[in-house]
């Protein structure tokens, strides 16, 4: 997308990546209770220290009790509740295989969903019944840390940050302006300015907010930023929610300085994020999209997914081609807000970020088969999470390996080699 993206839907762009595209196979699977392990995450940590980058940031939501497939806004918006999908070959069971209680993903205990606040308990609670499938938990954040730091004499913070895992336009805008308030913060505390960097690690849909973060930080006077904050003020007035009101105020009061976040260079690393917002590279530092793929294409163009009917609902069940919440969760999926006034404000918003809309529409995006957004390096990895395996819970359709234990060294590594490495 270019500067100045105004948050423009991305153009799901078929066209060969060219450069900006690289293929890997996971590799260097060390034991990350090895002594390998730790040695090298030394070295990567001194390679990210000479870079200036000051912290890491871990974003995640939920796998557990989200509709991670976006079906409450295709039934809404007609799918199989309104017969949209007759005459299209494969539909029905593809829909009904992605349908949150259907999908094999477990609700989380006690009924919690979102909103998901982002606290201890919460935490705790994701560690316990997820473990590291889609969630980056306080051990390996803790391990990451101690290890980066084991040669270093002025430490990088690890910081693990939880979304609400709302996954609508509204609740993505609300995490966006979240997370800058909370990167305000970090800078603040560490008293980091012009030539640190701040490395944000996100899965899945937090990725969508980074991407309307990198719309906020656009250096021009977009039209877009003063209506967002608009709606979202609008939004938390009519809910009395003051905590977001007072975030609304600092963000934009940050963003209204010369210089944003200090000055500080924010690099972004997104895993498995659908393609939908556009991203704006003016105001962000570097960027990074890797995604769990395996080519089943015979056309040569490997960077694309796989999307025939109806043989794609014998594939995901093994995660065959990867990772299918990141292939599928595109625009026009989504979960639907709780109330009619997040309703109402999630319609604003839509219609700002996104022009697809209805089942039509969405089946369309998907048939796209795009695994990339138009900015930003691309990273395809084959994890080697296809074992043949039917349980959801072994694999999450190819969504949950980018945060497990064995692939942290990996990931590491090749962030390292796209970002940091002359």
């Amino acid at each position: 997308m270019p500067v100045e993206n105004n948050f423009q839907h991305d153009e799901l762009s078929r066209k060969n990546p060219g450069e900006r595209l690289r293929v890997a196979d996971l590799a260097d699977v060390a034991s990350p209770d090895s002594p390998v392990w730790a040695e090298t995450m030394g070295k990567y940590g001194a390679v990210l220290s000479h870079a200036g980058v000051a912290s890491v940031v871990f974003l995640h939501g939920s796998l557990h009790g989200t509709d991670v497939f976006g079906m409450q806004r295709l039934d809404e918006a007609g799918g199989l509740k309104r017969g949209y999908s007759r005459g299209v070959s494969g539909v029905d069971a593809l829909l009904a295989a992605m349908r949150e209680g259907d999908n094999g993903i477990p609700l989380m205990p006690g009924g919690l969903k979102p909103p998901l606040p982002d606290d201890d308990v919460t935490k705790t609670l994701l560690d316990e019944q997820i473990g590291d499938a889609g969630n980056f938990t306080n051990a390996d954040v803790e391990s990451i840390k101690k290890a980066i730091n084991r040669n270093l004499t002025q430490p990088i913070t690890c910081i693990r940050l939880l979304w609400s895992s709302e996954h609508h336009h509204l609740g993505r805008a609300v995490a966006a302006l979240s997370l800058l308030a909370e990167l305000h913060k970090i800078c603040q505390h560490q008293s980091l300015g012009k030539g640190h960097r701040v490395l944000i690690q996100a899965h899945g849909q937090a990725g969508l907010a980074l991407a309307l973060v990198s719309n906020l930080l656009c250096p021009s006077l977009i039209t877009g930023r003063p209506r967002l904050f608009e709606i979202l003020t609008d939004y938390a007035d009519q809910t009395k929610q003051t905590k977001l009101a007072d975030i609304i105020k600092l963000v934009e009061s940050v963003l209204a300085t010369a210089s944003p976040i200090n000055g500080v260079a924010l690099d972004m690393v997104t895993f498995g994020t659908p393609v939908r917002y556009g991203w704006d590279p003016s105001g962000i530092g570097k960027l990074l999209h890797v995604v769990n793929h395996r080519n089943l294409r015979t056309d040569g163009k490997n960077w694309l997914a796989k999307m025939e009917l109806p043989q794609i609902t014998m594939e995901m069940p093994i995660a065959w081609g990867g990772d299918y919440v990141q292939e599928l969760a595109v625009a026009g999926s989504d979960a639907v807000p709780q109330t009619e006034r997040a309703k109402a404000a999630n319609k604003r918003i839509w219609e700002m970020v996104e022009p697809y809309d209805g089942f039509e529409r969405w089946l369309e995006c998907a048939r796209r088969a795009v695994r990339f957004p138009s900015e930003g390096r691309c990273l395809l990895v084959d994890y080697k999470d296809s074992t043949g395996s039917t349980n959801p819970r072994d694999h999450y359709y190819g969504h949950a390996v980018y945060t497990r234990r064995h692939t942290l060294l990996f990931n590491t590594r090749e962030t390292i080699r796209a970002f940091y490495e002359s």
